[in-house]
This record gives structure tokens, C-alpha cells and sequence, in this order.
């Protein structure tokens, strides 16, 4: 560790997470002069890293690549400020309004203010194809990559309220859909089940278990196997895309016991605010949305999350015991002027 991260430095900010509301944050708070520091983790750029072709984030006309705009955003942060560490945050020690540790192995680095933004992960049925098909035919995404099915004979995978709403999205440009569930009833909510067997080109097949995703002669996905529940008998489903749609795991583990979660795991914040139940300490992005988990959502949560995080700081009563840093010294400045 060098000088610059001994313990004896408090940084302003750090920022756990490095999707787009992360990078987003980073942007908002570098250009405030906080000087982030964002643990943006190994496989940083979150989901999208693993996208490829994004065609619903304005401003990019022709579409770009995921792993390119998390690129763009990661750059467009460091351009003002942002020191990045490459590596994932094994430790989160939070405090309420005091200050908060984050370490990362050995190495620990200490805030008065922290943005939670470790994002949230699709749920994964864990079956031959669907790792080497991903991007390929396979995606956990119906509103971002439904589009690219026009025309085609698609599956989509679960029995919740996600798994209907993806499959009323892509069903406008598929030729037919075929929802998958492993038991005969479903426990997506009654009025989206009817909204989606109200569709023509909506099926139901049940009680059946995705078994594997085999690929065509050109690589892409091609047929979805498929195994009877109760009497296990197997068939196959020709698909030119599969949508796997069982729910997402947020990626909160760290910081479980210290703020406060719900039932699914998401981190609980005072809306419309992000802040969490501990002074200093802000959720943003896929972390705390049950609902959207689009990237430009993202990117809009993560703007709060720094803004709110500065307003904090402003008004954080300053501590002449610590040793300041530059730009902590002009937040002092900006208190004691009033």
C-alpha cells in the first residue's frame, strides 16, 4: 500500500461498484472536487460488460457495444478525478455519520461518505449452453435484447411477475414465444399471467425443466432441451433466442446487518433520496430497483447517489483532529462561510 492509501488518509468518498450508476456517481462527484475513489472490482462494468449490443441508451444512435460504453463511462469519470481499484471490496465496515471502512484484502481505506453500488445479478438455471450461448441467442434481459429476435421463434424461462413481462415485451417482435415453467402454476400476479395469454403468439409449456441449450451450425442458440417434471420425458424446442427470466440476486452481502434490506435482499433507502438508514451512506443503481434495471436507470440513481453524498459532506460538521485533504479543506471552507 502506498503513502497515498495509508490509514492515516480519510477519503471523501468511496464508491463500491463500478456499473454505470457507479461510474455515473463518480462523474457527479469528480466534477463536485470530491475526488472519489471507486472499488470498482475485478470484473468491473458490471452486467453490461457481458451486453453486446446496446441499442436503448440515448445518445448512441448506431448502438454501442456494452463492454465499449462501460469503457466510455469509466473514462469520462477518470477524466475528472476518479482514482479506480481494480479489485473487490472483501469488507465493508459502516458507521452512522461517523467514518467508514472499506477494505479490500489486506488493504483498507476509510471515507466519511460511501455509495453503495454493487449492482444485482441474474439468477442463472445452471445448465449446459447457457454461459458458452450467452450473447449468442441467450440473454437474461427481454426489454434490452428483445428487439434483436424479429421474426423469431423464441422461449422465455420462469413463472414470476418478470418472466411475463418479458415475455409481453418480446412477443411484439417475435414470431412466437414460448413460455417455460417448471410447474403448472405460475406465481406472476394474476393480471400480468392475463395480459400475457391474452397475447396470440403466446404460449405455455408445463410442467416442463429447461435441461440444455444447444447451439446451430453458426454457434447461436438453436433449440432449447427440455424435460417433463413428472415424468421426465424430453423434448426439444427450435428457438432463435431464449430469454432466462427466474429473478435477480442483489449483490448486497456485504453491508447485510449494517443498513437495511428487504425480503429479496434489495438495500431499503428513503425514497425518492438514496440514502440508507446510517448518515453518510448512499444505495444506487440495480443494488436497491426491484423494478427497471436498465442502464440508463442506473446511471440516473447514480446521479442522486453523488448528489446527495455532496450534500452531505457539505454539511458535515468538520473534525480538526483528522488531516485533511485538499478538496475536504475547501468543503471546510465552504461550512465555516456558511
Amino acid at each position: 500500500m502506498t503513502d497515498e492509501q495509508s490509514n492515516e488518509k480519510v477519503e471523501n468518498l468511496i464508491i463500491v461498484g463500478g456499473g454505470p450508476a457507479g461510474y455515473t456517481a463518480a462523474l457527479y462527484a469528480a466534477r463536485a472536487e470530491l475526488e472519489p475513489l471507486v472499488i470498482e472490482g475485478f470484473h468491473w462494468g458490471g452486467q453490461l460488460q457481458n451486453t453486446t449490443d446496446v441499442e436503448n441508451y440515448p445518445g448512441y444512435v448506431e448502438g454501442v457495444m456494452g463492454p465499449e460504453m462501460m469503457n466510455q463511462f469509466r473514462a469520462q469519470a477518470e477524466r475528472f478525478g476518479t482514482r479506480f481499484i481494480s479489485d473487490d471490496a472483501t469488507e465493508l465496515q459502516l458507521s452512522d455519520g461517523g467514518i467508514h471502512t472499506v477494505r479490500v484484502g489486506k488493504d483498507e481505506f476509510k471515507a466519511r461518505a460511501v455509495i453503495l453500488s454493487m449492482g444485482a445479478e441474474p439468477k442463472r438455471l445452471g445448465i449446459p449452453g447457457e454461459t458458452e450461448l450467452a450473447g449468442r441467442g441467450v440473454s437474461t434481459c427481454g426489454v434490452c435484447d428483445g428487439a434483436f429476435f424479429k421474426g423469431e421463434n423464441v422461449a422465455v424461462i420462469g413463472g414470476g411477475d418478470s418472466a411475463m413481462e418479458d415475455s409481453i415485451f418480446v412477443s411484439k417482435f417475435a414470431k412466437n414465444l414460448t413460455v417455460v415453467h417448471r410447474r403448472d402454476d405460475f406465481r406472476a400476479s394474476k393480471i400480468m399471467q392475463e395480459r400475457a395469454r391474452s397475447r396470440d403468439n403466446i404460449d405455455f409449456l408445463t410442467p416442463y425443466v429447461p435441461v440444455e441449450f444447444i447451439a446451430g451450425d453458426d454457434g447461436k442458440v438453436a433449440k432449447l432441451r427440455v424435460q417433463h417434471a413428472e415424468t421426465g420425458e424430453e423434448k426439444e424446442i427450435e428457438v432463435g433466442g431464449a430469454f432466462v427470466a427466474i429473478g435477480h440476486r442483489p449483490r448486497s452481502e456485504l453491508v447485510a446487518g449494517q443498513v437495511d434490506l428487504d425480503d429479496e435482499g434489495y438495500v431499503a433507502v428513503d425514497e425518492p433520496s438514496t440514502k440508507t438508514k446510517l448518515a453518510g451512506v448512499f444505495a444506487v443503481g440495480d443494488l436497491v430497483d426491484h423494478t427497471y434495471r436498465q442502464a440508463v436507470t442506473a446511471a440516473g440513481s447514480g446521479t442522486k447517489g453523488a448528489l446527495d453524498a455532496e450534500w452531505y459532506l457539505r454539511d458535515m460538521p468538520p473534525d480538526p483532529e483528522e488531516h485533511w485533504g485538499t478538496n475536504t479543506g475547501a468543503i471546510v471552507e465552504a461550512v465555516e462561510a456558511g
